[in-house]
């Protein structure tokens, strides 16, 4: 069961004025057309203004009551979550906590009850005893053919084992198997290594995010580490919600929506 998030009224401010906004049923409206052979892959980070993506190792200190919000509607969009397995440790992840009532409107419109959970791998140097593998809702974890082939064995017993690569993860290959399950919109969820990887590639079609009025300091990682050859993406703003002093943007690679 998840609990109520207390929500205080939420607004657009770009591209057009609105005073009371239901991020869910605004969410719902926006386009992500999946492509011929993956799915539409959208990015949700949280970050401080100046850039700080946790506080001591976490992001949860980041958010509030609206960042849930949009958290809960970005999810409950998402046929599956891909993340990192660092990130499934550090934030101590768990199997989607999705309200009945979302069940349902997923159901209804042709999704499964819960999004999946896909988590990236190459070292799968992770427990099979985490809590993440829930045996009622299995995640998929993809890793390449050069991986530990003991561990494999190991994270077959709890969940979907998918090889994509030989000697590292072809994150397109990732994305073109789980799209070949039914896989319509993924959500990337970190962390910035992966996310890296990912922009690396320039596979992220929407950036979603949530600027939390906070100076952090410290020496927290960006959003994105990328390699020294990153080439620059453009992407465009297409929407931003405003509640308690916090801002949600919604970037589209520049060009997707047309392709």
């Amino acid at each position: 069961m998840v609990d109520a998030i207390s929500l205080r009224r939420m607004e657009q401010i770009f591209p057009s004025p609105v005073d009371d906004v239901d991020p869910r049923t605004l969410l719902e409206s926006e386009k992500r057309p999946a492509h011929a052979k993956r799915p539409w892959l959208m990015c949700n980070m949280i970050s401080s203004v100046d850039g700080a993506i946790s506080v001591d190792g976490v992001s949860g200190a980041l958010g509030g009551p609206g960042d849930r919000a949009i958290f809960s509607a970005i999810r409950a969009l998402a046929d599956v979550i891909v993340v990192a397995s660092g990130t499934v440790i550090a934030e101590n992840y768990r199997k989607p906590q999705t309200a009945p009532d979302i069940q349902q409107v997923r159901i209804a419109r042709g999704q499964a009850a819960l999004p999946r959970i896909a988590i990236v791998s190459s070292s799968l140097a992770i427990d099979p005893n985490h809590r993440v593998f829930d045996p009622d809702a299995p995640p998929i974890v993809v890793t390449h053919a050069g991986s530990p082939a003991e561990r494999r064995v190991a994270l077959a017993d709890v969940a979907e084992v998918v090889i994509a690569g030989d000697d590292e993860v072809d994150l397109q290959l990732a994305l073109e198997l789980l799209g070949s399950q039914g896989a319509n919109v993924a959500l990337l969820e970190g962390g910035p290594t992966l996310n890296g990887a990912f922009a690396d590639a320039d596979l992220i079609d929407e950036w979603c995010l949530s600027s939390a009025p906070m100076i952090v300091g410290g020496t927290s990682g960006r959003a994105v580490t990328s390699s020294h050859m990153f080439e620059p993406r453009r992407y465009s703003l297409t929407r931003t919600l405003h509640e308690e002093g916090t801002l949600f943007h919604r970037y589209v690679r520049v060009g997707r929506l047309s392709e």
